[in-house]
């Protein structure tokens, strides 16, 4: 059947969850990040800081502010990116879109935040910050950015090692399970990949990132069910994010789920979001389940627009002059 011989390959592409798409090591920055209070407050929380390339939602690199308010991120590619602060006691808040320029040894941001209002929450959905990764020990914190440090690298071997050193300090550490579950895909250890992604989740059920690694473990066994599942929680913590939202239209159209696949499509290009191609393919597929010839053809004529040439692009076109060929 075409529809799962075109769409599960290309989705099992690997992109790290909550890590980073690292580029050229010559062509790369570093970058630290200061909170401030708007009203000049101290700073007295630990936020997390995630790194966002371009207008879009798509992680590059996450981190968590030490005493001083402060957290490096080492080698970035050079290019666009945004900053999304969340944690306890502030408001989400974005930094805008600034550039990472590897003619300067370093730059400094500073983002300034506010308080939340009192009938607010003080972070939400997928940007929510557990207790437990609140009270990480600096020692622990360290092994941590080690470990991403070596990610970097792809030196899968001796960040698995940092990584474990990081959950034997601390055991309740949801992030650091998470990013093993990463190393261990690397390392084609699916079984402990699968285990520690569950740990995570267990430690802190609004880890997004965890729920959509599962979700990638699930599309690769072809178990679309649970895939389904799990998606749907992590969507339902972070909607705006469009890689998401494709993995889980992606499910739907497997599952038959027709209306909720295009939907999500459609959500996705309502999003800031880098190029979704496929997007275009399974909104295309699912409308024809539903007898939407035209649609789907508008569908199929937008992917080849993004997408005009290699192997996808002509299985497109075959489909497309297919479902042409019927409706004359």
């Amino acid at each position: 059947m075409i529809l799962r011989r075109l769409l599960v390959p290309v989705l099992l592409l690997f992109v790290p969850c909550a890590l980073a798409q690292f580029g050229n090591p010559d062509q790369t920055g570093n970058l630290r990040v200061r909170i401030v209070f708007e009203n000049g407050r101290q700073c007295h929380t630990r936020a997390r800081v995630t790194i966002m390339t371009g207008a879009s939602t798509t992680r590059v690199a996450e981190g968590y502010t030490n005493d001083d308010c402060m957290v490096g991120f080492d080698n970035l590619a050079i290019g666009t990116y945004h900053i999304a602060v969340t944690g306890d006691g502030i408001q989400e808040t974005d930094s805008g879109i600034f550039e990472v320029d590897s003619r300067k040894i370093s730059q400094l941001m500073y983002v300034t935040v506010k308080t939340p209002a009192k009938d607010k929450p003080s972070a939400g959905g997928g940007a929510t910050v557990s207790a437990a990764d609140l009270n990480i020990p600096k020692r622990a914190q360290k092994e941590f950015d080690k470990a991403n440090d070596l990610i970097a690298k792809q030196d899968w071997k001796r960040a698995k090692d940092e990584l474990m050193k990081a959950i034997t300090i601390y055991p309740p550490y949801a992030d650091a399970y998470n990013n093993l579950g990463v190393v261990y895909s690397r390392l084609g250890e699916s079984a402990q990949e699968r285990e520690v992604l569950q740990k995570a989740v267990s430690l802190n059920d609004h880890c997004a990132s965890a729920f959509v690694n599962l979700g990638k473990m699930d599309i690769k066994e072809h178990n679309f069910s649970e895939a389904q599942t799990h998606l749907e929680k992590a969507a339902a913590l972070e909607g705006n994010n469009p890689q998401t939202l494709m993995l889980l239209a992606n499910v739907e159209l497997m599952n038959q789920y027709f209306d909720a696949a295009i939907a999500h499509c459609q959500k996705v290009h309502t999003l800031p979001h880098d190029s979704q191609t496929l997007v275009h393919y399974i909104a295309a597929r699912a409308l024809e389940h539903e007898n939407r010839s035209a649609d789907a053809a508008a569908e199929f004529h937008r992917f080849l627009q993004e997408e005009p040439t290699g192997p996808r692009a002509d299985a497109v076109r075959k489909e497309l002059s297919g479902l042409e060929n019927v409706a004359h």
